[in-house]
């Protein structure tokens, strides 16, 4: 990510008085001419980092300048090295780790056992349960794709299975409710799309073909609508058993269950109407119950009958 490699390019220039490009670029796996961006982006943010010419040059701090390396607090660093930690859990790769131990480095050695203390506290592990191997391949051609501008192109079947081939211009790597998405300008739709990673197959990046980056419009500069927001949302309401109450908690939290007379407890929420609303319905069995709306009921008590049909014991062989 740009973020993480700005802030190794600093961290490693406190270090060494003087670094190629030509080595910076090996180092991030992108291209010089991406270093050079990403100096004038550091410069852009009050560090004067210059280059210099001859046998002996390279990019380095300004002369006479030295960044004070209060500039972050102990307990700074400790949130960054506990979120690139956190992060590593789903997306890690060599950078991270070189970052990581780029920060233990700069911590003054009297602090060391407390620093070490403060970043073993919180860890936010993003892996899901059934492991991630085949999911990284994707996130790595993806990272590369987008740091060096390259057409991506992949077999897509969306929500409601329908599969279709997809050029996309790709913008942004995002993850939300565990699962990893692209954000991506999708030259077939010509438009910006959201594209859920375990949905694409044969993903194949195009080197020879490059594409200038877009400005995002402003409604695409959020990776999602709260579904209440949503002109798609359909408003329900949920009855659990009174033995399911920590299943409630579970998915809604403690504050949205509302006490029945006879011991069970409400739910009110607004979703999208999709397959997925129906499915996660479903997937509460019986500790659940649809109240309202009536469309809704009937669709899962379809549903529901469709599944039955196929354990009942007695139906034809």
């Amino acid at each position: 990510m740009k973020l993480e490699r700005l802030l190794s390019i600093i961290i490693l220039l406190l270090n060494r008085r003087m670094v190629q490009a030509k080595e910076l670029a090996e180092r991030f796996e992108v291209s010089v001419r991406t270093i050079y961006r990403d100096i004038e982006a550091i410069n852009g943010a009050g560090i004067p980092i210059v280059t210099y010419q001859g046998t002996n040059g390279g990019i380095g701090l300004a002369e006479g300048y030295r960044l004070d390396r209060n500039v972050l607090t102990n307990d700074e660093l400790a949130a960054i090295f506990t979120a690139l930690r956190s992060i590593s859990t789903s997306y890690g790769n060599e950078q991270h780790r070189h970052l990581m131990e780029k920060i233990n480095s700069v911590v003054p050695p009297q602090y060391s056992e407390e620093f070490q203390h403060k970043t073993s506290r919180v860890l936010i592990d993003y892996s899901p349960w059934d492991g991630n191997e085949r999911l990284r391949p994707k996130l790595q051609l993806l990272k590369e794709a987008v740091d060096s501008c390259r057409i991506a192109g992949f077999i897509y079947s969306n929500a409601e299975g329908v599969v279709s081939h997809r050029i996309v211009e790709p913008h942004m790597l995002i993850m939300k409710g565990r699962q990893w998405y692209l954000k991506a300008y999708c030259q077939t739709k010509e438009q910006f799309r959201l594209f859920k990673l375990k949905r694409m197959k044969e993903l194949e990046i195009a080197p020879e073909r490059t594409f200038i980056r877009r400005e995002l419009p402003m409604q695409e500069r959020t990776t999602g609508q709260s579904p209440r927001n949503s002109s798609r949302a359909t408003e329900f309401v949920l009855r659990f058993q009174a033995d399911s109450r920590h299943l409630a908690e579970e998915w809604f939290g403690i504050e949205e269950l509302v006490p029945l007379d006879d011991g069970s407890w409400q739910v009110r929420k607004a979703y999208p109407e999709d397959e997925w609303l129906y499915r996660f319905i479903l997937g509460l069995g019986h500790h659940a119950e649809v109240l309202e709306p009536p469309h809704l009921r009937e669709i899962i008590a379809s549903r529901a009958e469709q599944a039955a049909k196929i354990y009942r014991i007695d139906k034809a062989t």
